[in-house]
C-alpha cells in the first residue's frame, strides 16, 4: 500500500510500533525459552529448531518493523496489528481513517 499516513497519526505510529516491538520481542524471546527448556531433545536438536524459530521470526519482525516510513506505516501496522503486538488500544489511538484502513487489509498471514 502506497498511502502515507497523516501527520497526527504518524506520530502516534512511532510510540506505538515502539512498544509492538518491545511485544513481539517478549514473545519470541518467551518461544526461544520453551526450545530451550523442551525435554526429549538433544542439545543439537534444540539448537537446529531454535535456530528455525529466529529465521521465521526474524522475517516477520522485518515485514512489520524494518524501515518505518510514513508511506510503509499503515501496512506495517496492519502486520503489527495481525501478529497481535498492538491492541485494540492502541489502534484505537489513530483516527478512524487509519483504523478503517488497517482492519480493511485484514489479519491475513503475516506469520502469528
Amino acid at each position: 500500500m502506497n498511502r502515507e499516513i497523516p501527520e497526527r497519526d504518524w506520530k502516534v505510529f512511532r510510540t506505538v510500533r515502539e512498544a509492538a516491538l518491545e511485544r513481539y520481542c517478549a514473545r519470541v524471546l518467551e518461544e526461544c525459552q520453551r526450545i530451550i527448556n523442551k525435554s526429549g531433545l538433544t542439545n543439537h536438536e534444540r539448537c537446529l529448531e531454535l535456530y528455525s524459530l529466529l529465521e521465521r521470526r526474524d522475517r516477520d519482525l522485518a515485514s512489520a518493523f524494518d524501515a518505518a516510513r510514513r508511506s510503509a506505516a499503515i501496512t506495517q501496522l496492519a502486520r503489527m496489528h495481525a501478529m497481535k503486538v498492538v491492541t485494540d488500544e492502541d489502534l484505537n489511538r489513530f483516527s478512524p481513517e487509519v483504523r478503517s484502513l488497517v482492519i480493511a487489509l485484514g489479519t491475513g498471514d503475516f506469520g502469528d
